[in-house]
């Protein structure tokens, strides 16, 4: 997996400067009190770039046109238009947002709404900032848009200059796209639509024969460098038409962007590269009129709705917790494991509390189980479906626990090293150094796997990991049970349906 070049020190210092209001203008809080599938649900924008997950019809759109509608530059009707068919439940829709705005309050947040009432929406005294919606119309090919049909004809005479792309743009579309753009120029078709030429090899080329992921970084990037800062930006599906590496990088540098020049930006997404760059609080899920606050990887989401076929899925609070189930289906379980899921779903908290949203669905169709970390403040609860992970934090008491049996399990965790038996003073001798000179229980395999001459983390961590699982078989039985009973009684209702439909 690609590393992030966005440091933790940037992400903390963002955060922070959110929670300072260290900003002139920023959209706090959006609280749906009435519209669409909503009611009463908030989101909180407590990072500066927000990632809206959730399946298709959940209400990310949704969540975004509340939040563009706080302000005068986006009419409400871009995102909820009313229809003279089928559209009477509208009324008295309402949406409430804390805003930031130092020109009118430099002390404290003030407090807007829109409301739909009497067939138009109404906005008091409503917030002026400058906002940019990118829609998914962003990645229909420049060749099937209206707007430049024109170019096409040959009586066509353009009349706007050609100008270069702004530097700063360009350096950052290139980063994005891994190719120099410094040539390209761009020109206005109409009083608002760009419209590109590039360069290859000394060879010019119109937008027409661009990509559309292409056409739409260039876009994005090149408008953002050119609102003026604490501007708000909006993005439909930011990884349409993109590869994942550049819907990667183009996360990052909205990062880069909300550091460099304050602004907000929010956007919906099915990507999970689009959330490894951001921390657990700027991801928000939606959900059967529901919000969430908390990273999840679009895997999980599909659990969490109920869409997988699966017995059983299991929520963990990270992703060594995560590996650790995995391991312990395979070694007790592996007869069923087609039939269990585990998902790392960040925090303990967030793992209870999904699993308990999902016990409370009358509607799921598979049974959901929580693991957390032996460390964690949660309330361990097998009746409930909530198991403990022994000892304290996992990744150290694995360790710890091999480390302290060493003498006797030496030669199985070499070969599970895939190292010869030849090397077991080898593996002793790193693994004694790295238990001397750790300070991160976190990257500890990683560690090792490195002296070890880089065997991969993965294979680090499985050889550790299943020799523990092994050793502490009777600290598992009551989950393993629990899985194999739940999975039983799933086969068995859907032999008894099946019976039922013959």
């Amino acid at each position: 997996m690609q590393h992030s070049e966005i440091r933790q020190s940037q992400l903390s210092a963002l955060a922070e400067r959110v929670r300072r209001s260290n900003y002139s203008r920023y959209l706090r809080t959006v609280r749906l009190i009435r519209v669409r599938g909503f009611s009463g649900a908030q989101v909180s924008f407590d990072f500066p770039v927000t990632a809206l997950v959730g399946p298709n019809g959940g209400g990310k759109s949704t969540v975004l046109g509340a939040a563009a509608c706080a302000y005068k530059a986006i009419k409400p009707g871009l995102f909820f238009p009313k229809s003279s068919i089928g559209d009477s439940s509208m009324s008295e829709w309402s949406i409430e947002y804390d805003l930031i705005d130092k020109s009118q309050n430099t002390n404290s947040t003030i407090r807007r709404s829109s409301v739909f009432r009497q067939l138009k929406w109404v906005r008091g005294d409503v917030a002026t900032r400058s906002v940019s919606y990118f829609g998914i119309r962003r990645t229909v090919p420049a060749g099937e848009r209206s707007e430049f049909k024109k170019l096409m004809r040959p009586s066509y005479s353009h009349t706007s200059p050609l100008q270069p792309i702004p530097i700063e743009a360009a350096r950052q579309i290139e980063h994005i796209l891994g190719r120099p753009v410094g040539d390209f120029l761009r020109t206005f078709v109409g009083s608002n639509d760009s419209f590109h030429v590039g360069k290859n090899r000394g060879s010019e080329y119109s937008e027409f024969h661009f990509g559309a992921g292409e056409s739409s970084i260039i876009r994005i990037v090149t408008d953002i460098e050119l609102l003026p800062e604490s501007s708000l930006i909006l993005i439909e599906e930011i990884e349409n038409g993109l590869h994942p590496v550049a819907t990667r990088r183009l996360v990052e540098y909205l990062v880069s962007a909300a550091e460099r020049r304050r602004i907000q930006a929010i956007f919906t997404t099915h990507s999970d590269e689009a959330l490894d760059v951001l921390p657990n609080e700027a991801v928000w899920s939606c959900l059967d009129g529901a919000t969430q606050q908390g990273k999840l990887s679009i895997k999980a989401l599909r659990a969490i709705s109920g869409k997988i076929d699966t017995a059983v899925a299991i929520f963990t609070e990270d992703n060594f917790g995560r590996f650790i189930v995995e391991a312990i289906v395979r070694e007790y379980l592996g007869d069923r494991y087609d039939q269990i899921e585990v998902h790392a779903v960040s925090g303990d908290g967030n793992a209870k509390r999904i699993h308990q949203n999902r016990l409370d669905d009358p509607s799921a169709r598979h049974k959901s189980l929580c693991v957390i970390d032996g460390d964690s403040q949660q309330i361990e609860d097998h009746a409930g479906g909530v198991f403990r992970l022994p000892g304290q934090q996992p990744e150290t008491q694995v360790f710890n626990d091999i480390y302290s049996g060493l003498n006797n399990n030496i030669a199985l965790l070499t070969v599970s090293l895939q190292l010869p038996p030849t090397k077991q003073d080898f593996v002793r001798e790193i693994v004694e150094d790295v238990c001397s000179t750790n300070r991160d229980a976190h990257v500890i395999f990683n560690q090792i796997g490195i002296k070890l001459g880089f065997v991969p983390e993965e294979i680090v961590k499985g050889a550790f990991v299943n020799l523990w699982i092994r050793e502490r078989q009777t600290d598992f039985e009551a989950l393993v049970e629990r899985i194999r009973l739940e999975v039983d009684m799933y086969n068995g209702v859907q032999s008894d349906r099946g019976n039922e439909l013959a």
